[in-house]
């Protein structure tokens, strides 16, 4: 990898990790509901999941869904699905005082899972691996790329976390916390319609 692709991977790397998206918002949920130190294992989530979905698509997960439409079909209408369950998890995450407990960050496991029905995270894990791994070698190429990706994604997504929990003070009545969950929930819906104007 010349240091030209690799300057421009991080680049890029960087610039879709940092900006807004299912996982990005979720941590901003995260880190104002329950704190940096509980959001950690759904940022080791979102990083290593990731990196796991970059390093199979580049060793030719992406060739199945060229073959096998319906398979793509079948995967965004699960994404669909999924992410209004999620938009409707942290619209409830400030539950009623004595419901409190119930209230969990997603695990690392839920996080990792996640990536594979998050539509930005495919993207970006085909754009990185169509656009700079090398054609040479394409096992390390693959690997390679996903390294470089969770090394940039894990700083990005923790701004976003650490940022929820700058926010924590001024959502520290009931009503308010409501009121951003509610808007994180509807800004995760939102973020379904690049996904379904390209379907259509």
């Amino acid at each position: 990898m010349t240091y030209e692709i690799l300057t421009g991977l991080i680049l890029f790397a960087f610039a879709s990790s940092i900006t807004p998206g299912p996982n990005n918002i979720m941590l901003l949920a995260s880190g104002a509901n329950f704190g940096l130190r509980r959001t950690v294992p759904h940022m080791l989530g979102i990083s290593i999941g990731h990196a796991v979905m970059v390093t199979l698509v580049g060793l030719g997960l992406i060739q199945i869904f060229d073959a096998y439409p319906p398979i793509r079909t079948a995967l965004m209408i699960i994404s669909a699905v999924y992410l209004l369950y999620l938009a409707w998890k942290v619209a409830n995450a400030a539950p009623p005082p004595e419901a409190t407990t119930t209230a969990r960050p997603l695990t690392f496991l839920q996080a990792a899972g996640f990536q594979w029905v998050n539509p930005k995270a495919w993207y970006m894990a085909i754009y990185a691996q169509t656009n700079f791994a090398p054609e040479d070698g394409a096992i390390w190429g693959a690997v390679a790329v996903a390294l470089v990706f969770a090394c940039t994604n894990l700083p990005s997504v923790t701004v976003w976390a650490w940022g929820g929990v700058q926010m924590r003070r001024f959502l520290s009545t009931p009503l308010r916390l409501r009121m951003f969950n509610v808007t994180m929930a509807v800004l995760l819906v939102v973020s379904l319609y690049p996904m379904l104007t390209s379907a259509l």
